[in-house]
């Protein structure tokens, strides 16, 4: 599948870089806060709310704090009123990138996402300018440990994933969005709950970047991160795993 390695290297990426519990912590909560809004404070009828409530509990995000997010959703709290947001565009090296966000005012996001863009190399566009070169799907990623190559394929290709990948760091499964729900549910029945879930953009093509083109993209991408209302990246680069081990630092 084109990029799938690609993203697992974004997301260790990040994962690296957000260790800060407070910021996970707030990104989280307003998926939650989000997810409750839009369907309802139960899980088994809102994947998305379960999805978030097994990326909270991996966090051990406080359940004080879950309640809460669950509350200001549903009414019952004082919330924001937080809302999903697509932004697509261009990075270094013709990059094309998928950023999402949630945010409670879009005068402030899409400033901010373009001054990064623009400092970096890189150009916000219209919203599907970009999107055409990818399928979104779901994805679930385990550490290697949690079970051997056999068994997470089985369960994985039984509970009707669409495809597994393994290597010695972890397995990655990736489904129909459609299915995402009932896959991620049987394979937190089978192992517990995943290091890394939800709907991800995987590109159809890749585009190879080196040189000062690469140290650009890692930047811009450190720095998209690091803007409260960015909740995840996507792109379709492919970058050699030292090099970006190295520019990530």
């Amino acid at each position: 599948m084109a990029g799938h390695s690609q993203f697992k290297n974004i997301m260790h990426r990040k994962g690296a870089q957000d260790r800060k519990k407070a910021k996970i912590f707030n990104k989280i909560g307003r998926e939650i806060t989000l997810s409750v809004r839009q369907s309802g404070t139960d899980p088994d009828s809102n994947s998305k709310l379960r999805s978030a409530l097994i990326a909270a509990r991996a966090a051990n995000m406080p359940n004080e704090r879950i309640q809460k997010a669950i509350k200001a959703g549903s009414g019952e709290g004082v919330g924001d009123q937080v809302e999903d947001i697509r932004y697509e565009g261009y990075g270094p090296g013709g990059v094309a990138l998928i950023i999402e966000a949630m945010t409670d005012n879009r005068n402030r996001t899409a400033p901010e996402i373009r001054t990064v863009m623009s400092k970096y190399g890189g150009a916000l566009g219209e919203t599907n300018s970009v999107a055409f070169q990818f399928k979104r799907v779901g994805q679930i990623y385990y550490p290697a440990t949690i079970g051997s190559v056999d068994a997470v394929f089985e369960a994985a290709l039984e509970a009707g994933a669409d495809n597994v990948e393994s290597d010695d760091e972890g397995h990655d499964i990736t489904t129909a969005v459609e299915d995402y729900a009932h896959v991620l549910e049987k394979m937190v029945e089978r192992f517990g709950a995943p290091q890394e879930s939800g709907f991800v953009w995987i590109p159809s093509n890749t585009v190879a970047v080196a040189g000062d083109h690469a140290a650009q993209l890692i930047k811009m991408l450190t720095a998209l991160d690091d803007l409260d209302d960015v909740q995840q990246v996507f792109g379709n680069y492919e970058m050699d795993a030292a090099l970006m081990e190295k520019l990530s630092g």
